[in-house]
């Protein structure tokens, strides 16, 4: 069984992932492979220094991120040819490590920030959401990544809102409390979970 999960920017998506992980659960997390297909050498990464110029490249011929989010978070239409170059490969290259992984695990995880905006939700059979305020988003955001306080109003703009993603969710996780909440909701999740991996019943009601 593969799980979804997702949220906002600064939800804490990959701190959770690795909760489970310390429970034994693999992961694929879409951000890495994201980054993977846009590494030297990668026919993706010719694709963008084509279309956007090589300016967009640093010294040692990698991709700088940072140039690249500011050029697209303005322009819907040069965001939705980058997403067209870049999520086929994404995708393809998911479904390969979740085929990995599905062999060692009772149950896997997507870990995807654009799980519902992307279709990779199609990849999956339940929904968890990790779920914080917006002032936390922001506040997170702000310390993780330095980038100014418009990136992150853009960022948040080109995302679900939190309500879209709520409502789609098959499960909810809070991630506004401490760390000990977080393990302890985890570790309940964990169960359900490898009880519904081994009846077969990933659709079971939902429930927070």
């Amino acid at each position: 069984m593969i799980i979804g999960l997702t949220g906002g920017i600064g939800s804490g998506k990959s701190t959770v992932a690795k909760a489970f992980e310390a429970l034994g659960i693999g992961y694929v997390d879409a951000d890495d492979v994201a980054r993977e297909i846009v590494e030297p050498d990668e026919p993706a990464l010719s694709e963008i220094a084509d279309h956007f110029g090589r300016h967009l490249l640093k010294t040692d011929g990698s991709l700088d991120r940072a140039a690249l989010r500011e050029r697209i978070f303005n322009e819907p239409s040069e965001r939705a040819w980058l997403e067209s170059v870049t999520h086929p490969r994404i995708r393809q290259r998911i479904v390969e490590r979740l085929q990995v992984l599905k062999r060692h695990s009772p149950y896997v995880l997507l870990v995807s920030p654009l799980l519902f905006e992307s279709g990779q939700a199609a990849l999956v059979a339940r929904t968890l959401v990790v779920d914080v305020s917006m002032d936390t988003q922001r506040e997170r955001t702000l310390r993780r990544d330095g980038v100014s306080a418009a990136q992150i109003e853009a960022i948040l703009a080109a995302q679900l809102s939190r309500e879209e993603r709520l409502v789609r969710a098959d499960d909810v996780l809070d991630n506004d409390g401490d760390p000990e909440r977080l393990k302890a909701q985890v570790a309940a999740l964990d169960e359900r979970y490898r009880h519904m991996s081994e009846t077969n019943s990933p659709q079971e009601p939902k429930r927070s």
